[in-house]
């Protein structure tokens, strides 16, 4: 008996179909087959079972009775009171409909009737993800949609209403004289998302309406045109491809700036982020990623990712295990910024970076690198530079006293040759004109640690560990004659107290000889909690102060203070802190910690930080901030959550958020506030955009509505 499948769906609509039951009966006068009792009929990869099925030989017609189940191929199953069949059972009727679809989708009518094995039209129709009460499977869900009549096509996989409504709780909210959506069975499907209203100072009213372009298996398309009362249409797009050797991704946008918050600014905008990663083989991989944008202003006001600083480049890169690794690329930057001197941001073309690590015979690591670039300006310096660093280390453990010790030695080359174009003022500095220049160091140094561990008993365990380091090498001085390319922001804490050069670049060395020393103490206790703190400094035994700007903590013979702090002796408190401290004072140049205290369902975090003024962050000057956030679950379904920053040193807030949701398996509703007080150094206005408001309702299986105000 052929005809079980539907279209498209992978099984033949001729294939033979068996079937088992307790008993079949054959009347050769009627020439009519009947299965009764645990009747299951399959074709392929579908199912159909009843109480009872019967088939007329000579009409084609088959009826099946009682519990009538019809299990899919992809998961859907339909059930029935009962369904006559015809045409090889790709047309029928089908009395009390129910049916079980992908995602948890459940869709019952009164009455259906199948065309061709496809499609399926429903009377008095009712559809939701939403599980039914347990207490009473009667009452209705928390939301469902209705209509008068609907269509099931299933080659498409959609679902079309006619004259539908939206209930929430029984309740009618929303009437649509026509509705569509997936029956969700399909991974992704071309046509209309759920679109977002909303309304902004900047845009006024404007509505998003989205539409996503399945193309094929491995690309897609996202169009989003925004239409606004007070701005010319925007028109935002997405671009994904997956190949055999790796992806795309292009989000670009174009639209006409009528006018910005300041009052000033016409003409076309647009934004374009574009990512590509390739690979050639096992071995090598290239990629790109570009990112170009006619304003921060444009991208905040309509909504894009807004940036600082857009940075595009293109690479080749090679990896050999863990043994070895290179890359080569091409850089350039964007500044958004009214604020930003275009001509001084750098173009890097090349920039080459390869290592190899190799081990010997005694337990030593062997590191060569090179790390080589030219940049190129409109105004300040033009650089080019190759230099390669040697690196090893050695551990060696003494075992009577439990002593660790480290042989590390450093030695760096570099040949620069530059221009400096103009005298105009920038971290970028050199001494002359222009010229070359070769800088070479040698550093060595040798680390040790004794870890002194006390059994604490039933309190855990308890650990002291002295550590002293010393390093060696020649006077570098100040290096003013060459650029400063790499090594401009660099921040001295206890991260980087026994680095053999503090500087994370190469175009800064620090030489001569120094004694590095810390002490740690922790406490591990039986719960898994512990406490640990750490506090340390240096001691420079040359007096040339090197190439470290006033403030940086390294200036001095000796050093500023450097410590951290973690306290987490229970699972609900953990505090993490980071100080630094001036050498003579005392006085504090930086402080960054935060605290959780987790209760129950809730958390509570609490911040500060304080940083001394530094060269290379503008505008100069010190900063001080306090955050704070508070999240709160409330049962299964409910959260919410409240934070914010604020600047103490300009008394000023800096972020403000607020949100609150409820979720469960069918439905979410969530409200979102955000409010930033970033603002435009050259007006000393708040950017556009830099509030949100976003009400977003997710019917599951069926789209997202939003709400947003800005």
């Amino acid at each position: 008996m052929p005809g079980l499948s539907r279209s498209g769906a992978g099984t033949p609509s001729n294939a033979p179909v068996t079937f088992t039951a307790d008993e079949v009966e054959y009347d050769r006068d009627r020439a009519l087959v009947t299965a009764r009792g645990r009747v299951e009929a399959f074709q392929g990869e579908r199912i159909l079972r009843a109480d009872e099925f019967t088939y007329d030989r000579n009409s084609g017609v088959a009826t099946a009775r009682g519990n009538v189940q019809l299990l899919e191929a992809d998961g859907q199953v339909v059930f029935a009171e009962s369904a006559v069949l015809s045409n090889r059972m790709r047309d029928g009727v089908i009395d009390g409909l129910r049916a079980l679809l992908a995602q948890n989708g459940r869709m019952a009518a009164t009455g259906a009737r199948r065309t061709n094995g496809e499609i399926i039209d429903l009377a008095r129709v009712s559809y939701s993800s939403c599980n039914t009460c347990e207490r009473d499977p009667l009452e209705p869900p928390l939301w469902q949609l209705r209509a008068r009549v609907a269509t099931w096509d299933q080659p498409a996989r959609q679902i079309r209403y006619r004259d539908a409504r939206l209930e929430f709780a029984g309740v009618p909210l929303l009437y649509s004289p026509y509705f569509q959506h997936p029956d969700g069975s399909a991974p992704r499907q071309s046509g209309f998302l759920s679109p977002t209203f909303g309304v902004t100072r900047y845009l006024g009213a404007f509505a998003e309406i989205p539409y996503y372009w399945a193309i094929n298996d491995s690309e897609d398309v996202k169009i989003a045109p925004i239409i606004s009362s007070r701005q010319a249409p925007n028109l935002g797009a997405e671009y994904r491809r997956r190949f055999n050797t790796g992806q795309i991704a292009v989000n670009a946008s174009v639209g006409y700036q009528v006018r910005e918050e300041s009052g000033s600014g016409t003409g076309f905008a647009g934004h374009i982020f574009a990512r590509g990663r390739f690979s050639i083989d096992e071995t090598y991989r290239t990629g790109f990623d570009l990112n170009r944008a006619t304003s921060e202003t444009y991208l905040r006001t309509w909504r894009y990712e807004p940036r600082r600083v857009l940075t595009s480049s293109a690479f080749v890169e090679g990896f050999w295990g863990q043994e070895g690794y290179a890359r080569i690329d091409g850089r350039a930057y964007q500044g958004l910024r009214s604020t930003d001197d275009v001509s001084s941001i750098p173009f890097v073309l090349p920039n080459i970076y390869a290592d190899y690590t190799a081990r010997d015979g005694i337990g030593g690591t062997w590191t060569i690198d090179t790390s080589d670039f030219a940049v190129f300006r409109g105004t300040g310096t033009d650089t080019r530079r190759g230099a390669t660093r040697l690196r090893y280390a050695l551990p060696y453990t003494e075992t009577t006293t439990g002593s660790l010790f480290t042989l590390r030695a450093q030695g760096d080359l570099a040949i620069y040759s530059f221009d400096k174009l103009d005298e105009a003022p920038n971290l970028v500095t050199t001494g002359s004109a222009s010229g070359n220049s070769t800088q070479q160091n040698i550093r060595v140094g040798l680390d040790w640690r004794l870890p002194l561990v006390r059994d604490a008993g039933i309190y855990g365990s308890q650990l002291i560990e002295p550590r002293v380091q010393f390093v060696t090498g020649p006077v570098t001085g100040l290096q003013a004659r060459v650029p400063n390319e790499d090594s401009i922001d660099y921040e001295f804490t206890d991260a980087t107290l026994f680095e053999l050069n503090r500087f994370g670049g190469r175009d800064r060395q620090e030489g001569g000889s120094r004694v590095d020393a810390a002490l740690r103490a922790a406490w591990f206790f039986p719960n898994g909690g512990q406490i640990e703190a750490l506090a340390g400094r240096s001691y420079r035994l040359n007096t040339d102060g090197g190439p470290f700007y006033a403030g940086s903590g390294l200036e001095n013979r000796e050093s500023d203070w450097v410590g951290r702090l973690r306290l987490s002796p229970v699972p609900w408190l953990t505090v993490l802190g980071r100080a630094r401290a001036d050498g003579e004072t005392g006085e504090r140049r930086l402080v960054d910690t935060s605290a959780t205290v987790s209760y129950g369902t809730g958390s509570f975090t609490a911040g500060y930080l304080y940083s001394t003024a530094v060269p290379y962050i503008t505008p100069v000057r010190e900063r001080e901030e306090v955050a704070l956030t508070v999240s709160q679950r409330f049962g299964a379904n409910y959260r919410a959550s409240v934070g914010g920053r604020y600047d103490l040193g300009i008394h000023r807030a800096v972020l403000a958020t607020a949100s609150a949701a409820y979720e469960d398996e069918c439905f979410v509703l969530e409200g979102r506030f955000v409010r930033r007080f970033a603002e435009d150094p050259a007006t000393r206005n708040l950017y556009p955009g830099n509030t949100l408001f976003l009400i977003r309702l997710t019917l599951k299986t069926v789209g997202d509505f939003g709400f947003r105000a800005i």
